[in-house]
């Protein structure tokens, strides 16, 4: 097994833990045995790891928690970046030395974590990381952008598209709105009246959300509305259907709404990930992060991220 040793105490490691179910209070900083690679497995030392909204909604309570198939005590996080530092016989395609990023479901915010080099969301994904991606971006980049890449190929957007993104500044949203750009689409993101200069700096063209929406929409100049999606329940839904928008142009990823395809990252083409990290390195898509914590404040951080009233990204300092 190939192996490098970065100072760290040896024979143990830190985690985010929870001995109990429930809100950012539950979430402890925790020394625990270090993980070590198997036979077809590599180890990753950590450096940075990118909050999402599943992040607390699966560890909200015990119901919730079985539904992904977690049990205590529990780790927390699943997007992370990092350097491999173990190797085991069969993982091949790595070595020691190699910077990646991925997911590592519920378990990603800790100073090592092991994953199957052929492995899913559960026992883990490692992909390379491109010179030109910083490890704090490259946390950012697994589940909103593999979310945000399923659900424009449910909408297949083109030049001759204008596409309404509802919750456009969100963290899907950062990729769904530059995604739908770099396709060719004219975006209209949703948001507050204070994200207007972030939602266009994102390109897209702002408008306030709630009541009267579809007026509001309907008097921008550029055309009507070809496709619509929906980031946080099925407002959006509606207002593209009282746009004319037809059900089949219409995707959600977090509401349920008979006759409109849903999309997440698991449906994502197998390369949309590595996609995504080269638009980063060459300058195409960029990624805000709103704020940095050290691992020792992720309470805070989670009460930032579950507010989901952040511009951009939040990431946890290993």
């Amino acid at each position: 097994m190939q192996q490098h040793n970065d100072g760290l105490r040896a024979g143990t490691s830190r985690a985010v833990r929870l001995e109990s179910f429930g809100g950012p209070e539950e979430l402890t900083v925790q020394d625990v045995p270090e993980p070590q690679a198997g036979d077809g497995q590599i180890r990753v030392r950590v450096t940075a790891a990118g909050l999402n909204p599943m992040d607390w909604f699966m560890t909200s309570d015990a119901a919730t928690a079985a539904r992904f198939g977690l049990s205590l005590p529990s780790g927390f996080g699943t997007d992370y970046a990092g350097v491999v530092d173990q190797v085991g016989a069969g993982a091949n395609g790595y070595a020691v030395g190699d910077r990646v990023f991925g997911t590592a479901l519920s378990r990603a915010i800790a100073d090592f974590i092991v994953i199957d080099a052929n492995g899913n969301i559960v026992s883990g994904v490692a992909h390379h990381t491109p010179d030109g991606v910083d490890d704090r971006t490259a946390a950012t980049l697994s589940i909103a952008g593999s979310t945000a890449a399923a659900a424009l190929d449910v909408l297949d957007l083109g030049p001759q598209d204008t596409v309404l993104v509802g919750g456009a500044g969100g963290g899907v949203g950062v990729f769904a709105v530059q995604l739908a750009r770099i396709a060719g689409a004219r975006v209209i993101g949703t948001g507050s009246p204070s994200t207007a200069e972030y939602l266009r700096s994102l390109g897209a063209e702002p408008v306030a959300y709630g009541d009267g929406l579809a007026g509001r929409v309907r008097d921008l100049d550029g055309g009507p509305v070809t496709a619509a999606l929906d980031l946080h329940g099925s407002d959006t839904v509606q207002v593209a259907r009282e746009l004319g928008v037809s059900d089949g142009r219409i995707c959600t990823i977090a509401g349920v709404v008979e006759g409109v395809p849903a999309a997440n990252g698991a449906n994502a083409g197998p390369d949309a990930l590595e996609n995504i990290a080269d638009l980063v390195a060459s300058g195409r898509l960029r990624v805000p992060i709103a704020a940095t914590f050290p691992v020792e404040d992720i309470r805070t951080a989670v009460e930032l991220q579950a507010d989901r009233h952040v511009r951009g990204k939040v990431v946890i300092d290993l």
